[in-house]
């Protein structure tokens, strides 16, 4: 046996990665732009398959897509997304920590990440102010991580965030029928967090058996902040999520017409 503990070929020990707390500033926000529109990005691509109909229900699909896509770094305190709605938001990432192993472990795991979150979304669609909550939720951080395509700063404080995160939700719950799609929603989005953070060189753990062995998986050791995200990813999932809305909603019905009359070919 090795020194590392044993560990599957291709992975690495696992260790404590190091705490990032709200002054961690640039990489750690760019990162979280990325996480929120490749979640949108993967919304918008599953529309097809995502038992939602009419716009108010898409549109709640891929904006839960997107916020969901935040939820895997819910495992850590103090940090800017953990303190959204203040200790709301900080005091569950506690425990979230805690339950989960540390940062980027359990809620991390491609299994058991979107497994218990989306265990939990299922039990809170059964009653109206549960789903509320959740669906609150996943605005609240979509409208937290993408702040910086927002004009004003209203989404980056407690009483702003909850006023638009709470009453968006509101809308489109009175809107359209009960969201029973949100357990699927949320897969879509944490799954699309984990395969994000694959490519950093932090990695994730190695689904299930990090809880035995502490170790883990990286692709390509993508840093985090470093420019190809920044000028390559983070565009590529925006366009992706305008081209996927495109053409899996009714948009076109609306854009063709115009876009005939622009080019004087209708």
């Amino acid at each position: 046996m090795s020194q590392d503990g044993g560990r599957l070929p291709g992975t690495r020990p696992g260790r404590d990665l190091p705490r990032r707390t709200a002054r961690s500033g640039h990489s750690s926000c760019v990162l979280g732009h990325s996480h929120a529109l490749s979640g949108l990005a993967a919304g918008a691509a599953t529309l097809p398959w995502a038992p939602v109909h009419g716009a108010v229900a898409q549109g709640a699909w891929v904006a839960a897509a997107g916020g969901f896509a935040m939820l895997p770094d819910l495992d850590q305190q103090r940090t800017t997304i953990s303190r959204m709605w203040g200790p709301i938001t900080d005091l569950p990432a506690a425990l979230i920590n805690k339950v989960s192993g540390g940062h980027r472990w359990g809620t991390h795991d491609a299994v058991l990440g979107p497994l218990a979150f989306g265990v939990i979304a299922a039990l809170a669609a059964r009653t109206y102010p549960t789903a509320l909550l959740v669906l609150a939720l996943a605005i609240g951080l979509a409208l937290r991580a993408l702040n910086f395509v927002i004009p004003g700063r209203a989404e980056n404080t407690v009483v702003g965030n909850l006023v638009l995160s709470w009453g968006g939700a509101w809308l489109f719950l009175e809107h359209s029928p009960p969201p029973v799609w949100l357990p699927w929603a949320v897969g879509v989005g944490v799954l699309a967090h984990i395969a994000g953070d694959f490519l950093t060189r932090e990695g994730i753990p190695v689904p299930l058996i990090w809880v035995v062995h502490r170790c883990r998986l990286a692709l390509v050791h993508l840093r985090t902040g470093a420019t190809v995200e920044k000028v390559l990813l983070a565009p590529l999932f925006l366009v992706a999520t305008l081209v996927f809305l495109y053409l899996n909603t009714g948009v076109s019905a609306a854009v063709d017409p115009v876009v005939a009359r622009l080019t004087g070919s209708g």
